[in-house]
């Protein structure tokens, strides 16, 4: 490892081997150069996955430079190399998006789980302020292995799916909603009050974390 990034980071080039599952490199916090310097410790162990969440776009330019060809989800703030994530296998990973808001954070979800070698697909915009949205995708959420729910505001539309289908839901609380919301904390709590069981709880806006726990949970060889 250079010497640079011993400095400020211990890299865990070994997590894969260990349990199954690479690191991920968490940018926010951290400057552009020190998010530099490890993009260049990674690029020389192209056989590890590494994925960098919560990417500024001076994260993402300090990236780029040093893995020019890296993939860059900007709405997700999340960039992945190698580019291509790997041959999925395992259950079928859906992600759904309670509205536009919450995109950002589904969309980490997604990408993790793709990258961590899960089929994956994205529903969004289906609130529970018109049920007729998620109702009409009721074939494809049946489909999944697991289901992840990004939500903000009332926080209730986990409940809803996990009434609707058999697989476990992953239900990621966001910080999406009017002061009452308390920046995520009102949708945190209902979800955790959640009336459907099988409903595991992230933290807020933690997308990452719902994403790495659907993977597992899809895993080749698991059932739901």
């Amino acid at each position: 490892m250079p010497d640079d990034v011993a400095a400020f980071a211990d890299l865990d080039l070994g997590r894969t081997a260990r349990r199954g599952y690479p690191e991920a490199v968490y940018c926010a916090g951290k400057t552009p150069g020190q998010v530099a310097a490890i993009a260049a410790a990674v690029g020389a162990r192209p056989e590890v996955v590494t994925l960098f969440t919560r990417a500024t776009a001076a994260h993402a330019a300090a990236i780029l430079g040093e893995l020019p060809d890296a993939c860059h989800d900007a709405d997700a703030a999340l960039l992945a190399w190698p580019p291509l994530p790997p041959e999925p296998a395992g259950g079928l990973v859906v992600v759904v998006a309670a509205g536009t808001s919450d995109l950002r954070v589904a969309r980490e979800a997604l990408q993790t789980a793709s990258y961590l070698g899960r089929r994956t697909e994205l529903v969004v915009d289906v609130g529970v302020a018109g049920l007729h949205r998620v109702l009409a995708r009721l074939d494809l959420l049946r489909s999944a292995r697991v289901v992840v729910v990004a939500a903000g505001m009332d926080g209730a539309l986990p409940s809803v799916v996990a009434g609707l289908v058999a697989a476990p839901v992953v239900a990621v609380p966001t910080s999406v909603g009017y002061g009452a919301a308390f920046g995520g904390l009102a949708p945190l709590l209902a979800m955790l009050n959640s009336c459907a069981p099988g409903v595991a709880v992230v933290n807020i806006d933690n997308g990452y974390g719902a994403g790495h726990l659907a993977a597992q949970i899809a895993a080749p060889g698991e059932q739901a």
